[in-house]
């Protein structure tokens, strides 16, 4: 990515500061047809380098697009005044950062750029598929889509590491009409990690899950609204992803936390039911490569999996060196940071809830009178754990089986007391990662979790 090795620069770092060089390049690739008509194909890249400065509790950030030495020469010495200007005015008088293994890790620095007629060629395929298929239908979207990062990062304690992460997804909408002439819609991402011909040599297993699409829809198309009120629930492992990331996630990250999260009010003790665990993972998760994986972050730490909850107990939080030194904690590596123009802040990888040791059929053979709810559109929550979510498809329960469909709801409560509700957990995890994270800046990551039974409010008509 660089014509010249960042390491080659350690020598013009800052004695006695602490140094985060990093070079970075974003690509992203996007074609979108909509209702057989053409409406997005672009590609993207964006390219530069940073150089932040921790000194006395400070930093000195500077950023610039382009990547040569005269660029990042440039940036250290604007860094490293900037830092100097502001721990003389600031004078916090903190110590160094907490020192971290060096770390070195490469990853191939050539990853196959796919032209945009192979991205066309699949959204074009898929769309006539479904036309033909389903004349019926009232609208149809179909995206391709992939991002990678390449980031090559030196630090002045020792951390020379390259990584790239690439990311591949089709997304499919459909649209059909409900006998009350309402819209009736569902979305459906397939892919994952690896750049996007490799995550989709062809796109047949693509034909096969919008056939699962269509027939979901068809069940929605006939569905009914949800009964308001307090209910058991069943939350799928898309759901249940979504509590941990959105719900959970963000009140325990550190800076949040510093800034008054409920979280701050309940390490080492119960938020949760004795079957509850979460962890963010970093690289690997269940004896697996994780959908996301992290193995170093933007301050050189090496990245380690966080442990947030287990049997129920608040043990930890994602923090960064400056934060962990506070809380009194080990680094984890979760400072990241989108775009080379951007500072790393305290992000997720791959969190998720962790499996338990019950069969999905036994749990909805155990509620008389609820709900098995599926998919989200849509989540938001506070740092004081309250969240509401838009379910975009579900079942009712009724004595034991799966009822009719149901049409778009929404589920609330306050995550730390939803949980402390959950008494069945399924023993399989379902993984997403097509998203992205929306604190203060983009952030792909990983979310996941088993199902859940538990107690929740269920929004009506």
């Amino acid at each position: 990515m660089l014509v010249e090795n960042l390491s080659s620069f350690r020598n013009e770092f800052s004695p006695g500061a602490h140094t985060e060089l990093r070079a970075q390049l974003n690509r992203s690739r996007r074609v979108a047809m909509v209702s057989g008509s053409l409406a997005v194909n672009s590609r993207s890249d964006v390219s530069g380098v940073s150089a932040r400065v921790y000194r006395g509790g400070t930093y000195g950030f500077s950023s610039a697009a382009a990547l040569d030495g005269d660029s990042v020469r440039a940036v250290l010495s604007a860094a490293t005044q900037n830092a100097l200007f502001m721990d003389r005015h600031i004078a916090r008088g903190m110590p160094p950062l907490p020192s971290v293994p060096a770390i070195e890790h490469s990853a191939p620095y050539e990853l196959a750029d796919p032209p945009q007629k192979v991205y066309l060629d699949a959204v074009r395929e898929l769309d006539s598929y479904i036309s033909e298929k389903y004349p019926e239908l009232a609208g149809r979207t179909v995206m391709a889509y992939s991002d990678w990062v390449e980031k090559q990062l030196c630090t002045s304690d020792g951390c020379a590491a390259f990584s790239s992460v690439p990311r591949s997804y089709i997304y499919i909408g459909l649209t059909a009409v409900a006998d009350d002439g309402s819209p009736v819609e569902l979305f459906d991402p397939d892919g994952g990690f690896g750049v996007f011909d490799a995550v989709f040599p062809t796109v047949d297993p693509v034909k096969e899950r919008a056939d699962r699409l269509y027939e979901l829809l068809m069940h929605k198309r006939e569905g009914v609204y949800a009964e308001a009120g307090l209910k058991t629930c069943i939350l799928d492992g898309m759901l249940s992803g979504m509590l941990a990331h959105e719900a959970v996630g963000h009140t325990v990250e550190a800076d949040l936390v510093l800034s008054g999260s409920v979280a701050g009010h309940c390490l080492n003790k119960q938020v949760a039911s004795e079957l509850v665990s979460m962890t963010d993972f970093a690289h690997t998760a269940f004896g697996e490569t994780a959908p996301l994986p992290v193995r170093f972050d933007d301050e050189g730490t090496p990245a380690s999996d966080a442990e947030l909850i287990k049997n129920g107990i608040l043990t930890g939080y994602m923090n960064n060196r400056e934060l962990a030194r506070r809380f009194d904690m080990a680094p984890t590596g979760n400072a990241r940071a989108w775009l080379f123009s951007d500072e790393p802040i305290i992000r997720m990888r791959n969190t998720a809830v962790l499996p338990g040791s019950s069969k999905l059929e036994d749990m909805i053979a155990s509620v008389d009178d609820g709900y098995y709810l599926i998919n989200t559109g849509n989540g938001q929550a506070d740092t004081t754990g309250e969240f509401m979510f838009g379910v975009t498809m579900g079942y009712e329960i009724k004595n034991g089986r799966l009822g009719r469909a149901l049409r778009d709801t929404t589920i609330s409560g306050v995550a730390f007391e939803m949980l402390k509700t959950v008494d069945m957990v399924s023993d399989s995890v379902v993984w997403t990662s097509s998203g992205f994270c929306g604190k203060k800046q983009p952030m792909a990551v990983g979310m996941g979790g088993p199902a859940l039974r538990c107690k929740m409010t269920v929004g009506g008509r």
